[in-house]
């Protein structure tokens, strides 16, 4: 079993490191900016947002609280005017640090404690916790993309009504 969880919950937050930057690479920096009804945050928002969580929560994992007391959550909401270019430059920062932090965890450290907020939390607690927030929000990044390019949207999996050509191409199924 060694190393099959860090083998794949790295697979994981790939692939939704790749949803988000295909979404953010889709679109305009108005298109960005845009909030939809009902005031829910902008896709630049999400991504400043979750800039902000990921540095704070894998910055130095393993030896700090990952809420990092100069962390400024609340101004991770505030609309501003980055630039498409900013707001991806934003996206792959974060991602390095989890990945290069990611890299860094073993086995071994998979039961210890780190802190969030105080919090005690197994590592893999932590991480799992980590997983799930990534996908909430990547989730409402690709929904708010769909939405903005309506159909000119292509499908970051297998397009709707394409599921039975897409498993005859791959697997040789009817």
């Amino acid at each position: 079993m060694a190393g099959i969880y860090l083998t794949s919950v790295t697979k994981r937050f790939l692939n939704y490191k790749d949803m988000g930057g295909k979404t953010i690479a889709r679109l305009t920096a108005a298109q960005l900016h845009r909030e939809p009804q009902g005031a829910p945050n902008s896709i630049a928002v999400i991504v400043k947002h979750l800039h902000g969580n990921i540095l704070s929560r894998w910055t130095d994992f393993l030896t700090t609280d990952g809420e990092k007391p100069d962390r400024q959550r609340d101004a991770e909401f505030e609309a501003d005017q980055a630039s498409q270019e900013d707001i991806m430059r934003q996206w792959e920062e974060a991602w390095q640090c989890l990945t290069g932090s990611l890299h860094t965890v073993t086995d071994a450290d998979l039961e210890k404690t780190v802190y969030i907020r105080n919090e005690a939390h197994t590592v893999i607690d932590a991480i799992n916790r980590q997983l799930a927030h990534v996908a909430y929000h990547v989730g409402q990044m690709v929904y708010a993309g769909k939405m903005l390019l309506g159909e000119q949207w292509e499908s970051l999996s297998i397009p709707k009504g394409q599921s039975a050509a897409f498993n005859k191409a791959k697997f040789g199924q009817q």
